[in-house]
């Protein structure tokens, strides 16, 4: 049985839960959302989207009673290969100790969300 975990942000239309606990694992999709209406946004700077995804699964961490060292593999999904250098960069702000977390980097055609340069998809335990 999981459960959702409540990170604060406005919940989505469609039948998805952002983030849920399932005996102490977190399974969490962060996208670029807006932090006050929840909807989609970028304005196609991939750092500032990367701070988006990366604020957002840090309160849902957060809100699972745990913290982003409780980050076991991160996936990243990005549309453009030039913005990596962009993405590490931010990225390395928010995970700064080791043992970071697993993690693979994937160039995609293209995301759901208009103007998404970014989507995470994150596996932890806590």
């Amino acid at each position: 049985m999981h459960r959702l975990v409540n990170n604060g942000m406005p919940r989505s239309k469609a039948p998805i839960s952002n983030t849920v606990n399932a005996s102490g694992h977190i399974y969490s999709v962060q996208i670029p959302r807006d932090p006050e209406t929840g909807l989609p946004s970028g304005d196609g700077n991939i750092q500032e989207q990367t701070h988006r995804v990366l604020r957002q699964l840090k309160k849902s961490m957060e809100a699972a009673e745990g913290t982003l060292a409780d980050v076991a593999q991160i996936l990243i999904y990005l549309v453009s290969s030039s913005d990596a250098a962009g993405m590490n960069e931010v990225y390395a702000q928010y995970f700064t100790k080791e043992p970071y977390p697993n993690r693979a980097t994937v160039v995609v055609k293209e995301l759901l969300g208009e103007g998404h340069l970014i989507e995470i998809v994150v596996h932890g335990h806590v």
